[in-house]
């Protein structure tokens, strides 16, 4: 063969190790123009220089090999200007949940003092709501679109919410990453079913609850302290997880803005006689008998 380059040479020109060309002829991604039967030497052509920089190029984006080769087997231009779009168009949402996972760390390594806890006894509450059996991984979407439909069903129909909007979470959600999900807005009112929508009666119950700030993707700092709080104290009793969405997207587009009451099931306890069972405990607790209904509205 005129002008070929054996493996070595063509791994100096194209910067890809020998190693690596290797397996992009056994994956059938590029393979040598030719290999000599005797030696199994392989050897490669100028004209596959090009192809093996865009290669490279590409894979230095992480983009699967079966990507990579679709883009090299079309030959249509806008296909595959298609596909590499495609492909840094999920780059960029990594991108995004990287940096989101790196603000979130940061903001867990320099976090302030635990926010004050506070017993609080909620009584039973009609309301309109929407209940569903819900995978972990689906819940923000689900959650969104719940609490979208919700709204819109309480102005269609007219209805004057008394409080907050909250959802209740079962603790297989979280335990086994499935379970029963219930988001509500607390009305006066007749509610008129439809679609998913029903009426209900949010169940009383005793909270140990504590104020989180900012995105409901760091609520679980807010969780973490409840849950050490009430293992502490011995105080945790079985139901589901509660939260109150006192300042949220509908109010600003600023996630840090937001502001989530969130609530541990508890049994009555005498804050202070809890406190003496931990003297180094730095949580405070207060004690008192209140709706939620003091917060920026559903």
């Amino acid at each position: 063969m005129r002008h070929a380059l054996m493996v070595g040479d063509f791994s100096k020109a194209t910067h890809l190790s020998v190693k690596t060309l290797r397996h992009y002829h056994q994956v059938g991604l590029l393979r040598p123009a030719e290999v000599d039967p005797g030696t199994g030497y392989r050897y490669y052509t100028p004209d596959q220089i090009p192809t093996a920089q865009v290669i490279r190029r590409l894979r230095d984006l992480d983009m699967p090999i079966t990507d990579v080769k679709a883009v090299l087997a079309t030959p249509d231009a806008r296909t595959r200007g298609a596909l590499i779009a495609a492909h840094l168009d999920r780059l960029e949402s990594e991108l995004a949940r990287t940096r989101s996972a790196v603000d979130s760390l940061r903001d867990l390594l320099r976090r302030p003092a635990a926010a004050p806890v506070e017993h609080r006894t909620i009584p039973a509450c009609p309301a309109i709501g929407i209940t569903a059996e819900v995978d972990r991984a689906d819940l923000p979407a689900w959650w969104q679109g719940a609490r979208g439909e919700l709204h819109a069903a309480v102005q269609a129909q007219d209805l004057d919410p008394t409080g907050p909007g909250g959802g209740l979470y079962a603790g297989g959600i979280f335990q086994d990453d499935r379970g029963r999900a219930t988001v509500f807005v607390p009305v006066a009112g007749h509610v008129r079913p439809i679609g998913r929508v029903e009426a209900l009666v949010v169940p009383a119950a005793e909270l140990a609850v504590t104020t989180h700030h900012g995105p409901l993707a760091d609520a679980d700092l807010a969780y973490g302290e409840l849950g050490a709080y009430t293992a502490r104290h011995e105080i945790g009793v079985a139901g589901p997880l509660r939260e109150y969405y006192l300042r949220d997207a509908r109010d600003t587009p600023d996630a840090s803005q937001w502001v989530t009451e969130i609530g541990w099931p508890v049994f009555r306890a005498d804050p202070d006689d809890a406190a003496d069972n931990d003297n180094s405990d730095a949580d405070t607790a207060t004690d008192t008998d209140a709706d939620v209904g003091h917060g920026t509205g559903a």
